[in-house]
């Protein structure tokens, strides 16, 4: 969850901490321990993309001259995991279909976090200061703290929404969780 470091270290960590929950799944054989996996990989994927919507597409749109062309496409792509991983859900882990489907969001997944530390990543080491860096770092590991664990394919994904309903959101499904035992 939280790393630390700038921004470009908090979000490199939390995409090869994503890549080894996929490989968890992938070689994990009980259905009950797939699910617990594939359920603690939706929440960090989801804390994750608020995190990125709420603090780092800003900056992203304020810093480059081509930002909203940029951030628009990688909330699209968020859109379409948040959509996957909306349709993990309900699946049975000991079935073919979550099989198939994990595989699928597993290459969309490795596709956005590819395009981000080899084009994005090094733009926005550029075009700001370290300081900068530190200080969207910290905000997004508090955006993190309280962002949804559950995927919301409907919920605004630019502010000022995004930042006014996340965390009320995440409030309920951190409440949910806790509950019902959800990425233990």
């Amino acid at each position: 969850m939280g790393h630390g470091g700038d921004v470009i270290a908090e979000l490199t960590a939390d995409h090869r901490e994503v890549e080894e929950m996929f490989d968890v799944i992938e070689h994990t054989t009980p259905a009950n321990e797939r699910q617990t996996a594939a359920e603690r990989l939706t929440i960090e994927l989801v804390r994750h993309s608020v995190a990125e919507e709420e603090h780092l597409y800003p900056a992203i749109r304020e810093r480059f001259p081509d930002g909203d062309l940029i951030a628009d496409k990688e909330i699209a792509d968020h859109a379409r995991v948040e959509k996957m991983l909306k349709d993990l859900e309900g699946l049975d882990a000991a079935g073919p279909e979550f099989d198939r489907r994990i595989a699928v969001l597993k290459a969309e997944v490795s596709a956005h976090v590819r395009d981000e530390e080899e084009n994005l990543f090094p733009r926005l080491r550029q075009a700001c200061s370290p300081e900068a860096l530190n200080e969207l770092g910290d905000k997004v590991r508090r955006a993190k703290t309280f962002a949804p664990t559950r995927p919301h394919p409907g919920a605004p994904a630019t502010p000022p929404a995004n930042r006014l309903l996340a965390p009320g959101v995440g409030l309920v499904d951190r409440a949910r969780d806790y509950v019902t035992g959800r990425g233990k």
